[in-house]
C-alpha cells in the first residue's frame, strides 16, 4: 500500500496514472517538453481541450509537482508555466509511449512521421538511455 497527499495506493502505477492520466495531462507535460508557454499558447497546442478543463489540469499537475506555474505582476496579468525537474523526468517515458504507438499502428497501415516529431521522441528516448 502506498499513501500519498491523504490517498492509498495499491500499486505505483494506480498512483501513476492518478499524476499524469487522462486524456490532458501528458499532452499538456509533452507540450510543456520543449518550451515555457503561456495559457493561450498552450491552448492553440491543444485546441480541442476546453479553457476550464485546461485549467483543471495545469491546477492538478502543479499541485503535484510536474508544472510550475510564474505570475508576472503586470497588466494584464501574464501567467506563463513550464516542468519542474520531476515533470522532465516523465519526457522519456512519454516519448517511449509515443514511439511505442507509432510502432502499434505501423504494423498495420502506412504512417508518415513528421521528422520534427520524431527527432524530439529519439532526443528523449536517447537522452534516457545516455543517463542508465
Amino acid at each position: 500500500m502506498i499513501k500519498y497527499r491523504d490517498t492509498e495506493y495499491r500499486c505505483s502505477m494506480e498512483l501513476t496514472i492518478d499524476l499524469i492520466g487522462g486524456k490532458w495531462k501528458s499532452l499538456i507535460l509533452w507540450n510543456l517538453g520543449e518550451d515555457t508557454l503561456r495559457f493561450g499558447e498552450l491552448r492553440k497546442k491543444l485546441p480541442q481541450v476546453t479553457q476550464k478543463m485546461l485549467t483543471q489540469q495545469l491546477r492538478e499537475l502543479e499541485k503535484s509537482g510536474l508544472v510550475n506555474r510564474f505570475v508576472y505582476t503586470e497588466v494584464p496579468p501574464k501567467v506563463e508555466y513550464s516542468l519542474t525537474p520531476a515533470g522532465k523526468s516523465i519526457l522519456p517515458i512519454l516519448a517511449s509511449l509515443c514511439q511505442w504507438g507509432l510502432d502499434y499502428i505501423g504494423k498495420t497501415e502506412k504512417i508518415n512521421v513528421d521528422a520534427a516529431c520524431q527527432n524530439r521522441i529519439d532526443k528523449y528516448i536517447n537522452s534516457n538511455a545516455n543517463q542508465e
